[in-house]
């Protein structure tokens, strides 16, 4: 059985060969605003899927941390993994030797909206990472810091417990919205695809539809013989 992420695939490339057909602003318009919603909707896929692999013990380190970027004696932290639980976000920095430096030098502070680490001595240089603009407020007093081999846990305790952050930070989840076309995301994939499909074939002309056709039949054969690709 095909999965959700293959029949998406199969969809973009539907919509890629209409595309590649189309030549009325109108239908091209609507065929590249489906295209940007499967792009969106595979790469929400690809990100759950990620997350499920990335899912943490209290004594594992994250998957999805890469090196900071290193700016001359002060190293800004650009990277990090994070998750939740019911009650806290839990940030993952990977720090190589971290755990050997005294206590005092890693610090963080919290604010009801913020949180800034900053790790003092680490190889001669310095770490800093500061965040702002959290999605949702914390509790200053619940929030806590954690240092294992190699990484800096960070806890910030939500306010409001049993609730579900979508991003980390308020501009995130801004840039998000922003990327997000104008059709019913609940609804499935295929069935918004074929009714973009139907609407175009009902506005076209006869060489439009003649068209939609030809490239519905060109665009199965293809799916027919590289169905083995994916």
């Amino acid at each position: 059985m095909s999965s959700a992420l293959e029949e998406l695939q199969k969809d973009l490339e539907e919509v890629k060969v209409l595309l590649e057909k189309a030549t009325r602003k109108r239908v091209r318009d609507a065929l590249t605003a489906e295209k940007s919603k499967i792009e969106i909707e595979m790469k929400n896929k690809m990100q759950q899927k990620s997350q499920r692999k990335a899912e943490l013990t209290e004594n594992e380190k994250p998957a999805a941390v890469v090196a900071p970027i290193t700016t001359g004696y002060t190293v800004k932290i650009s990277n990090y993994g994070w998750d939740q639980s019911d009650k806290f976000v839990k940030i993952y920095i990977t720090l190589p030797g971290v755990h050997q430096v005294l206590a005092e030098s890693v610090q963080v502070n919290f604010t009801e909206r913020s949180f800034d680490l900053l790790v003092k001595n680490l190889n001669g240089k310095s770490y800093s990472m500061i965040v702002n603009n959290l999605l949702k407020p914390i509790s200053v007093e619940g929030s806590s810091k954690k240092v294992k081999t190699d990484t800096v846990l960070i806890l910030c305790r939500k306010k409001a417990e049993n609730t579900r952050w979508d991003y980390l930070t308020q501009v995130e989840k801004e840039c998000k919205e922003k990327e997000k076309p104008s059709y019913d995301t609940e609804t499935d994939p295929s069935e918004g695809l074929m009714n973009v499909l139907k609407k175009v074939y009902e506005d076209g002309d006869d060489d439009m539809k003649r068209t939609i056709n030809k490239a519905w039949v060109e665009s199965r054969e293809k799916q027919a013989k590289g169905d083995t690709d994916f």
